[in-house]
């Protein structure tokens, strides 16, 4: 999430958020928050048409953060307003991670039906093939040319 978003979400100015953050800098190690670079920022620009205008033309690049990096953010920022963000964001990444979990698990129960079922069907797909090759065999006996009266 980038800054100015999470800004809103705890009701503090983007600025203040920035220097809560630099003021605290290492509690975020580049694994919970970065920069973007100048090539990144204008693709994000490029690419979401609905930024406010004030922010697509700010001279500084927005801090990103991860996961972990909002977490550590809503300690920083002692309010009552962060602490129920930190709770609801939480609660939002545990249900992604349990939907990514389960979506795994999807997989693997479809592919472990297709190594079922394949061995199965061998045989159907076996006999679809022939017939497949077999009417390919009847078009070519059909572009013969034609031998007697015409």
């Amino acid at each position: 999430m980038l800054d100015f978003d999470l800004s809103q979400m705890y009701s503090v100015e983007t600025r203040a958020l920035k220097q809560a953050v630099k003021r605290n800098s290492g509690r975020f190690p580049e694994d919970f928050m970065f920069r973007l670079t100048q090539a990144e920022w204008k693709e994000v620009i490029t690419n979401c048409d609905n930024l406010p205008e004030t922010i697509k033309f700010s001279p500084v690049e927005p801090l990103a953060f991860t996961e972990q990096g909002v977490a550590m953010l809503s300690s920083i920022l002692k309010s009552k307003r962060a602490i129920q963000v930190n709770i609801d964001i939480i609660r939002a990444f545990v249900l992604m991670r349990q939907y990514a979990l389960h979506h795994i698990d999807l997989n693997e129960k479809i592919k472990a039906l297709e190594e079922k079922y394949d061995v199965l069907f061998h045989d159907i797909n076996d006999a679809i093939n022939y017939l497949l090759l077999k009417d390919s065999e009847v078009t070519k006996i059909k572009k013969r040319r034609r031998i007697g009266f015409k």
